[in-house]
């Protein structure tokens, strides 16, 4: 067998190797989508219940709105119980070319991510809440009824609140970089007031709208990012 063969026959061990974790991965997502799918029903209950306010009508604007609903609901549940998998599979992957203090930064992170996330995800779904409230109360009070659309009511609630978690989770990215030497402590801080700005700008985007919210849901993120100032001025410190 010549240096091709024996290349080849390498890769294709590779190859084999990523076709069936390609395979494992589609099947997670396919059972996962599934369950996400016929767990539309108690999930529109719960949020109705949870979320229920005061002269508030959720109502259905077409015969198949609530199979589309539940054809998110699916994707959605399939991407958070597939997305921890493909990331192990990306660390396998990395590991060798990973150095120890690079592994150990890298497994650290998961666990605080998925908290700092889920935090953020209850956060964002009670300030959304405080938001809606207030929403229907001005409507009330001007004489406008509350009829919303399920799809958008329960739509909003969820994407607002994981993108309020995904942001959650951008100190543990600023401090991954920091550790792999893109940048160090002092730009940070010199970008302290841009940072600010940009957190602003992103939380004014997401609803609700009013000025009350954007501020309370944007001050965690200002706290998070000095706190990460802190951490890794600290670490720094230590380590000289």
């Amino acid at each position: 067998m010549n240096n091709f063969q024996k290349s080849l026959s390498r890769y294709g061990i590779y190859l084999e190797e990523l076709r069936r974790k390609l395979v494992f991965l589609t099947r997670v997502f396919a059972v996962s989508f599934v369950i996400g799918f016929f767990a539309t029903s108690p999930i529109i209950k719960f949020v109705i219940q949870n979320f229920s306010i005061e002269k508030v009508v959720i109502v259905t604007t077409s015969p198949f709105q609530l199979i589309d609903f539940a054809m998110s609901v699916g994707f959605f549940f399939a991407s958070v119980i597939t997305l921890p998998i493909f990331i192990y599979y990306l660390y396998s992957f990395l590991k060798p070319g990973l150095l120890p203090k690079e592994r150990r930064v890298f497994l650290t992170s998961l666990p605080l991510s998925l908290v700092l996330f889920i935090f953020g995800f209850l956060y964002g779904g009670g300030m959304l809440y405080y938001g809606i409230k207030l929403i229907a109360k001005v409507n009330n009070e001007i004489g406008v009824a509350n009829y919303w659309d399920i799809n958008t009511f329960v739509s909003q609630i969820v994407l607002t609140s994981s993108l309020l978690g995904i942001l959650f989770t951008f100190p543990l990215v600023l401090t991954f970089l920091i550790r792999l030497g893109f940048f160090d402590i002092n730009f940070l801080k010199s970008k302290r007031r841009h940072t600010f700005v940009g957190i602003f700008v992103i939380v004014s985007l997401l609803p609700p709208t009013d000025g009350v919210s954007l501020i309370l849901m944007a001050l965690p993120l200002i706290l998070l990012f000095e706190l990460t100032v802190i951490f890794n001025r600290k670490i720094i410190k230590v380590v000289t």
